[in-house]
């Protein structure tokens, strides 16, 4: 795998400063897969979002990107209008690289390969379904979700098809001699990767209302007397919150299901239990602030300091050796070690 420390090291840590935080801690043996896959993940994401190109660019950018993706291509990508009109010079460098990103795929085993094939599959199909939503709205034009379905399809492509990745690739190199459970650590790792989805969308609300994009379904809001653009005052809070609450509510169920994947994982394996337990506690932390602000208001924007970040690091890593008491660091969850725990 000649060139992929490079690749997942400097130009990762470039585009994603949390992430990589994450990813220099996992296990070694995952640690080169799950950066590609994240690179190549957030080279589609980029490409979706570059709002100053038009729509049918960007389309088209990506899906020739998803075809190499899926196999090698005589033609090359040619992004580099689209790398020249980023205003992070990190993912300006990773699309200009891209090929690199590709050639580094190529060189994995065949089946971590098709795992990331598979990912990036599901992840750019919801991508896609972004851009022909919204790519053409904006604030005096705002669209949305139709249904409840809709959205958990969306947190599926954009979040869960992560977790159900995770979860393959582990499981192949950490602990392949644990087949028993696996229908249920997959179905978990799908629920975590929604989880951490949702409570982006219920952050962000604010933000990609005037962006045009409201990801919180039209028919639940229909019931109670409101539109998406209502949702651009804040004095709609009162008549918004029980609805809103329901979705923090929803969001916490799969961050408890992401939470009880993480402690069923095997105990030897530390780095990745911390690594999982991370962005789960983050998570829950942010619902708890979003639970008592007025999430219409786009100037209190909620956001978990990096005291508290650090705070929670510590403690995952300090309370590591007593089980009980770092099983109970997520809030409300049972402090005994469940039956279905791992050794």
């Amino acid at each position: 795998m000649t060139g992929l420390p490079h690749l997942t090291g400097r130009l990762l840590r470039d585009v994603s400063r949390s992430f990589y935080l994450t990813l220099r801690f996992l296990p070694s043996a995952v640690r080169p897969q799950i950066g590609l896959a994240y690179l190549l993940a957030r080279a589609t994401d980029t490409i979706a979002d570059t709002g100053i190109v038009p729509v049918d660019q960007r389309l088209a950018a990506l899906r020739r990107l998803r075809q190499a993706i899926q196999g090698p291509d005589p033609m090359p990508l040619m992004l580099g209008e689209l790398a020249q009109s980023q205003g992070s010079a990190g993912e300006q460098m990773l699309l200009m690289r891209i090929e690199e990103v590709l050639s580094g795929l190529r060189q994995l085993e065949p089946n971590d390969r098709q795992l990331i094939q598979d990912l990036l599959g599901t992840i750019t199909s919801g991508q896609e379904l972004d851009l022909t939503r919204f790519g053409d709205k904006g604030i005096d034009d705002i669209g949305a979700l139709k249904t409840d379905a809709d959205l958990d399809d969306y947190t599926y492509r954009v979040a869960g098809c992560v977790g159900e990745f995770w979860t393959r690739m582990c499981q192949a190199h950490l602990f392949p001699e644990l087949g028993a459970g696996a229908d249920s650590r997959l179905a978990k790792g799908v629920r975590f990767g929604k989880g951490l989805q949702l409570v982006n969308i219920l952050r962000d609300l604010p933000m990609d209302l005037r962006q045009g994009r409201c990801y919180l379904p039209e028919n639940p809001l229909a019931q109670i007397g409101l539109a998406p653009r209502d949702l651009l005052s804040s004095q709609a809070q009162p008549r918004f919150n029980p609805l809103y609450q329901k979705y923090l509510s929803q969001a916490r169920a799969h961050l408890a299901a992401g939470w009880e994947y993480t402690v069923e994982l095997p105990r030897r394996h530390a780095r990745l239990r911390l690594a999982c337990a991370w962005p789960i506690l983050i998570g829950q932390r942010t619902l708890d602030k979003l639970g008592a602000a007025n999430v219409l208001d786009p100037g209190e924007r909620v956001k978990v300091s990096r005291s508290e970040v650090r705070g929670i690091l510590v403690r995952t890593v300090l309370l590591y050796p007593w089980r009980r008491v770092w099983q109970g660091l997520f809030p409300g969850q049972d402090r005994g070690i469940p039956k279905t725990h791992l050794p």
